[in-house]
């Protein structure tokens, strides 16, 4: 277990906290707590950015590992899943959106387990990391209901939203296009 490995689990342990804190409410549909809204999205984006560092310390300091390379993807899904399902639940973003970006996520993790049958392994490409960062920023905008641009009437998660939605679909895209010869069973 090294220190990569160890910022994955605290990632996937902090996933369950964030729900807690973003779900919470009293009856009628308020918040539990003053500020919740803002615990539960410190919360998100701390575990969001424990990806990258996990990443950037196992290759500087080379500790990439096979569990590694296994629990770091899984957490990334599971955090983004958890709170784009929440988000569902709050009525802050419609079922249809996340259950495009949902089954990418499991098709494309389909595709890498294909590929690691075989002795491939198939890295996240820019387009996905593109992806992952935008739907970090949709959802902390959501989870934040907008603030400081509500102020202005700027809706920015709605639109971060849509433009995850659309790099989702893309990113998706171009793993089946990289991946078609390996799904046809050639290398």
């Amino acid at each position: 277990m090294n220190l990569p490995n160890i910022l994955t689990l605290v990632r996937i342990i902090m996933i369950p906290i964030f729900m807690v804190v973003l779900l919470l409410q009293l009856p009628g549909g308020k918040t539990y707590f003053l500020f919740q809204d803002y615990v539960a999205a410190a919360i998100f984006i701390l575990a969001a950015a424990t990806d990258g560092l996990d990443g950037y310390i196992a290759r500087k300091m080379r500790q990439v590992t096979t569990l590694g390379k296994f629990l770091d993807p899984l957490a990334d899904k599971l955090l983004v899943s958890a709170a784009l399902i929440s988000l569902v639940e709050l009525k802050m973003v419609s079922a249809w959106i996340v259950w495009i970006i949902l089954a990418r996520e499991f098709a494309v993790t389909g595709i890498r387990a294909i590929a690691a049958a075989d002795g491939v392994v198939i890295s996240a490409s820019k387009l996905g990391k593109l992806k992952t960062l935008t739907q970090v920023i949709a959802i902390s905008a959501l989870i934040l209901r907008d603030w400081p641009f509500s102020l202005i009437g700027i809706h920015v998660g709605q639109t971060m939203i849509h433009v995850a939605l659309i790099l989702t679909v893309l990113s998706g895209i171009d793993y089946f296009v990289k991946s078609w010869n390996l799904l046809r069973g050639k290398k």
